[in-house]
């Protein structure tokens, strides 16, 4: 959604309100991350990936291994069937709000958008925080403009790009 502003001119006629159209927040919905579709055959490979790791930890008289390494492959293919889920995105004056969070522009230290991207335009976002250095956001075509135009005053912007563990995690549908 774009607000609008009145800012008031005084000329020789008396007072005139004009309308400025100041983007105020931009608000929009996404899945909260990059699905790939996998099938048959991705779950297949993991679970022969997964039992060879496990017959290996066994050979080396490491069953408590096994066992990590038989859960840790079971939640990643519940994980990886697992549809993202559809959450709310916002840019606003006060700061990026995912979801129910807001990142109040303090925290965050600049930002780059990447139009070039293959799955769409992404809001990049360095945080000022340990957990989550570097927020990715999926962000619609036609509001490009207008995210930009409330991020110019509010952060820095910065040459920034996704770490390349990322994109090699993609490469295999992660």
């Amino acid at each position: 959604m774009i607000g609008e502003l009145y800012t008031e001119v005084t000329c020789s006629h008396g007072t005139i309100f004009e309308m400025e159209q100041t983007p105020r927040s931009i608000t929009w919905e996404a899945p909260e991350h990059h699905h790939v579709e996998k099938g048959n055959d991705w779950f297949f490979a993991l679970t022969i990936i997964i039992i060879a790791f496990v017959i290996v930890a066994i050979l080396y008289d490491n069953t408590l291994f096994a066992l990590l390494i038989g859960l840790s492959g079971g939640a990643l293919a519940m994980s990886a069937a697992k549809r993202p889920s559809i959450i709310p995105y916002a840019i606003t004056v006060r700061g990026v709000k995912i979801d129910d969070q807001l990142y109040p522009h303090s925290t965050l230290g600049s930002y780059h958008i990447d139009e070039e991207d293959p799955r769409g335009p992404q809001l990049l976002i360095k945080s000022n925080r340990k957990m989550m250095p570097l927020m990715v956001l999926p962000i619609p075509v036609d509001q490009v403009d207008n995210i930009e135009t409330i991020l110019r005053d509010k952060l820095e912007e910065e040459e920034l790009a996704e770490p390349l563990l990322v994109k090699v995690l993609e490469l295999f549908g992660f």
